[in-house]
């Protein structure tokens, strides 16, 4: 059963990722190609993590929480779209509640059809501080425009549908 949707309210309160003094983004791989701004190195989080404490998800555990599929997990890591990480001792990543909440935020993001790179943006934004917020409405606000257009668009296409099936009724025998 899944939650209910998340209000903008709700949204609101995670807009920021997790940052962890310099080891933020430690896992984003530099090499890849329009990924986040890199901050630290390409290094794996060293944070211990108890497998069995509340909050500490493996990688499938954390992809049925957030809707996500696991291999969309490991591509916004690489990106630097999910920071730090952590690894059991195998190399085994586990994500925290902070990763699922700021992963609502992406998926609020994603679904409403914000290109990577403008996600990218705005977690680059949201790690840098309080001074980007005006940065980051800005971003919002032209996303919140893009997708206003894209709604119209399929109202306006709803109701060439609704002409078209009237009008086969109407000229049923």
């Amino acid at each position: 059963m899944r939650s209910a949707p998340r209000r903008t309210s709700d949204l609101s309160k995670s807009l920021t990722p997790r940052t962890v003094g310099p080891g933020v983004n430690s896992n984003a791989n530099p090499q890849v190609r329009g990924g986040c701004a890199r901050r630290g190195g390409a290094r794996v989080s060293s944070v211990s993590v108890d497998t069995t404490a509340p909050g500490a998800y493996t990688i499938g555990e954390c992809a049925r929480r957030s809707g996500f599929s696991m291999d969309t997990l490991r591509y916004y890591e690489r990106l630097g779209l999910i920071d730090d990480v952590a690894r059991t001792p195998t190399g085994q990543r586990r994500f925290s509640d902070e990763h699922l909440e700021w992963l609502g935020v992406l998926k609020c993001l994603r679904d409403t059809g914000m290109p990577v790179e403008q996600m990218c943006r705005f977690a680059d934004l949201a790690r840098s501080g309080d001074h980007t917020i005006g940065e980051r409405i800005a971003l919002l606000e032209d996303h919140r425009v893009a997708v206003d257009e894209r709604m119209a668009d399929l109202v306006a296409k709803r109701d060439y549908l609704l002409g078209k099936i009237d009008y086969y009724r109407s000229v049923l025998p």
